[in-house]
């Protein structure tokens, strides 16, 4: 099955920001499009709002005089649905209610011919439910684009419980026409994105609301260390509170209110507060006139320690030795079986985020997780009251030794990268299991929809086959709840790898 030929017509019903940019990449990839909105007059005033924009390509040198003239002439406002009916391709981006979805393309079903494919660009409803009242739910689709479409190139194809084969392959054959990068999934609440990312913006508020670090701190952390392009708590202000809070609420919901995606309560005082991000002037941040960002908490400077003890090889940290010695610090290495952490002077310890707390042992410190430790420009450290103030000094000048800036946060199992880490690495490797996407399209998604520097897959490479299953299970074993109990699939991945290395 190919994609649909270019002389096919296109139509997009909903005329906002999302069926704009949808019917700009349909248009300049060489398809006639028709516009449609309920409201009278906003489809003409949105060919005009996408003329524009083309306006823009060309003086941009993206598009030429002559593909601009002609894409113009391609698009046509349509007063009423049944001036769609010779469109091979109906897609719509209208309110986000299952209700008024359902009856448009019960409405669009008597128009159409046959053969046209319906689309919906649902991020969060069920493409089943929405598609479940027609005739013939066969060539009903989910084509879930990013906002902006016209910029980003991630399009969820998601089959529904009664979509075809051939109508699922010719929607992705026609997105990978369009120049976007199609993955493939079925329909799971979230599809892949917006499922396997929750734990990016709920371990930051579990963070937050457990007292152990400042929204400034937690962004930072993410953004220098763990190599993540926007902290939590400024790309939801980015992305709209009420937006960010509804689709956490559809997730949760939908998986029969699983506690893995239960909502945050400090988000939902943010909404009640009409602190709605950017787009309100305050979110977790202030955006007013003059107002000025907070910084994140940075620890004074600290005399680096003469030397450190490694025991062990630091596994995902281990770059952290070499680094050690270029600053000069002498390295002195023992043979340990009981664990991998650095010895410090004092006696205390500095060791790798593990989903254990500081305060049950004597004289530790915890070392956050990084993407890429001699890049990393942050590390986070933790601390129970109980420890010593010259083992944490002597943390901190380590770490400001390497050329770090060091945050220190409260004592919470798992710190901010590394139980933001595992949780999403959990949720991919449960979702592969279940039929949801294949391994390499869920990291593609991940990479191209939300901007990580690695997918989830890519992520459990690197760490280790059994790095995220035994952090979360000495999280579950503090938090009970079931929030952090590692899924069967990430058990048998760690089991599984642990019986190979035991074979040979």
């Amino acid at each position: 099955m190919t994609a649909l030929d270019l002389s096919s017509p296109v139509a997009v019903v909903g005329t906002g920001t999302m069926g704009q940019g949808i019917a700009q990449v349909a248009l300049v990839a060489g398809h006639p499009v028709r516009l449609y909105d309920a409201v009278p007059g906003r489809a003409g005033q949105a060919a005009a709002a996408i003329g524009a924009r083309l306006d823009r390509l060309v003086e941009k040198d993206r598009l030429t005089a002559a593909g601009r003239d002609a894409a113009r002439a391609r698009l046509r406002p349509a007063d009423s649905l049944a001036e769609l009916a010779d469109c091979a391709l109906v897609g719509e981006a209208v309110l986000e209610r299952l209700d008024v979805k359902r009856e448009l393309f019960t409405e669009l079903e008597g128009i159409v011919a046959d053969d046209c494919l319906l689309a919906t660009n649902t991020s969060s409803l069920s493409v089943t439910a929405i598609g479940g009242a027609l005739r013939n739910p066969g060539r009903f689709v989910g084509l879930h684009f990013f906002n902006p479409a016209p910029l980003l190139p991630l399009v969820e194809v998601v089959s529904g419980f009664a979509t075809d084969v051939t109508s699922a392959t010719r929607a992705y054959e026609t997105a990978r026409a369009w120049g976007k990068t199609p993955v493939a999934c079925a329909d799971t609440p979230g599809f892949i994105v917006n499922r396997i990312a929750r734990p990016f913006y709920a371990e930051a508020f579990a963070v937050l609301e457990s007292q152990a670090a400042d929204p400034a701190t937690i962004d930072a952390v993410l953004r220098e260390c763990g190599g993540f392009r926007m902290g939590a708590f400024e790309l939801t202000d980015l992305i709209g509170q009420d937006v960010n809070e509804s689709v956490t609420h559809s997730v949760w919901q939908s998986f029969f209110q699983d506690v893995r995606f239960t909502p945050s309560l400090a988000q939902r005082r943010l909404v009640e507060s009409g602190r709605l991000g950017r787009k309100s002037g305050h979110g977790w941040y202030d955006y007013g006139d003059g107002a000025e960002r907070p910084e994140p908490h940075t620890a004074e400077k600290e005399q680096p320690p003469a030397y450190v003890v490694v025991e062990g090889d630091l596994g995902p940290a281990s770059e952290v030795i070499a680094l050690i010695r270029e600053a000069g610090i002498a390295v002195r290495e023992e043979d340990e079986d009981h664990g991998t952490r650095l010895v410090l002077p004092s006696g205390g310890q500095l060791v790798l985020a593990d989903g254990q707390t500081s305060v049950e042992f004597r004289d530790v410190v915890y070392f956050d997780l990084a993407l890429d430790y001699r890049r990393a420009t942050r590390i986070a450290l933790s601390a129970s009251q109980d420890t010593a103030p010259q083992t944490l000094a002597e943390a901190i000048g380590l770490f400001q030794a390497l050329g770090k800036d060091v945050s220190v946060i409260g004592d919470v199992p798992g710190m901010i990268v590394a139980r933001t880490v595992a949780r999403i690495v959990d949720l991919a490797h449960d979702a592969v299991a279940k039929g949801v996407a294949t391994e390499e399209d869920i990291d593609t998604a991940m990479r191209l929809g939300v901007n990580y520097p690695l997918g989830p897959f890519e992520w459990s490479r690197r760490l280790g086959r059994s790095w995220a299953y035994d952090l979360l299970d000495d999280l579950h074993l503090r938090d009970p709840s079931g929030r952090y109990a590692p899924s069967l699939a990430l058990y048998r991945h760690a089991y599984a790898g642990e019986k190979r290395e035991g074979a040979s």
